[in-house]
């Protein structure tokens, strides 16, 4: 009896309503209307091979703190609820999956009429619909002059925080508010903000050079990263951890540890590839035939910023203690998805670059983790 009720509660907690409509839209117009108007550094993008490039308008920090203080002062006068969010979970992540899967469409339909030859939104069709609406079909498609994949990336790293900050309402609300909570807090408020801080580094990733914009973009942004890195708060809520004080400062310096190297690595690339000859830790940097980076992170680890990714991800994590492996989804998928992102990044390098990256395989000879992987 007691499983049948709560497969019905589950079930109606999952079905979309209007309130739940309304909070992620009037969310993505906020997005779109504040982020075109307010001001920020206009960075421009990779090169395309056709040799355009996109400019991208940084102003991801003062769109998440305004949004933050127009959202207290609704709290405050009532309009809103702090823990709206964190009430409506569940509806809020089976609105959001649905739209995901609108987006995606739309995109696949409206790319598939795309007459564009140039690189950014010329159609990449293979005939498998699927496959095309996975993946997607155009590079950087746009709505209203709005960059889509970089609309969407910068819409999960924030809804990530909302979500957080509605669950810490909640919690103080309830009373549970724990030392565990405000550490799992910090260091991913922390983490965001920081985020937001180097937004302009994102214009140089993997996901914003070369990946197309279909379904397994738009969800994994959309969804995956503020539904699921929040799995530790939502665990939180209802359950109560004591951590020693040997715990806390270990936890703290997991996530100093994971920071240092996941900004310090992301930092030297960045710097590297606008400016080849500027220094490294004070020293010239050691390049493998003026392609490749070996020297700072670059030179412990062909993918150092992986380790730091890892060892924030577990921060994320510890707060929660060790009494369940729910909280600990986050740090063993990234995990799964780094080794495997790392082991394609490997056979694309060595196509592209060959016998340079045999060089730098000699030189640099761990992938991840020094000594170990």
């Amino acid at each position: 009896m007691d499983s049948h009720v709560d497969l019905s509660f589950l079930l109606h907690a999952l079905i979309p309503s209007w309130n739940s409509v309304s909070l992620l839209m009037g969310f993505f117009t906020y997005l779109a209307v504040a982020g075109s108007i307010l001001p920020g550094k206009l960075i421009p993008g990779v090169a395309l091979p056709d040799a355009t490039c996109l400019h991208y308008r940084c102003n991801g920090l003062l769109l998440l703190l305004l949004l933050i203080v127009l959202l207290g002062i609704s709290a405050k006068m009532g309009v809103v609820s702090s823990t709206a969010i964190s009430n409506r979970g569940l509806e809020l992540l089976s609105t959001t999956f649905f739209f995901s899967f609108l987006v995606a469409l739309i995109l696949y339909f409206s790319g598939f009429k795309s007459k564009s030859k140039g690189s950014s939104l010329k159609p990449h069709i293979s005939g498998n619909l699927i496959h095309d609406w996975w993946f997607g079909i155009q590079l950087n498609p746009q709505f209203m002059g709005i960059d889509l994949k970089f609309f969407f990336v910068r819409a999960g790293m924030m809804g990530w925080l909302l979500i957080n900050l509605s669950i810490l309402m909640k919690s103080i609300q309830d009373g549970t508010l724990s030392q565990s909570m405000i550490l799992y807090q910090l260091f991913c408020a922390l983490y965001i903000l920081d985020y937001f801080v180097y937004e302009e580094y994102m214009t140089s990733t993997w996901d914003i050079i070369a990946e197309r914009l279909g379904f397994m973009l738009v969800f994994g942004d959309l969804v995956w990263i503020p539904f699921t890195f929040s799995i530790q708060g939502w665990w939180l809520l209802r359950n109560n951890v004591e951590l020693t004080t040997a715990a806390t400062v270990a936890n703290c310096f997991v996530f100093l540890i994971g920071y240092m190297v996941f900004r310090g690595a992301n930092m030297q690339k960045h710097i590297f590839k606008k400016n080849p000859k500027a220094p490294i830790w004070g020293k010239p940097p050691k390049v493998v035939r003026g392609k490749l980076l070996a020297s700072g992170y670059w030179g412990i680890a062909r993918h150092c910023n992986y380790l730091g990714d890892l060892l924030l991800a577990l921060s994320f994590s510890l707060p929660c203690g060790i009494s369940s492996p729910i909280p600990y989804f986050y740090p063993i998928y990234l995990l799964i998805l780094l080794i495997w992102r790392e082991r394609r990044d490997e056979a694309r390098c060595a196509e592209k670059y060959r016998e340079i990256w045999t060089e730098y395989r000699t030189l640099v000879p761990w992938r991840i983790l020094p000594y170990i992987y």
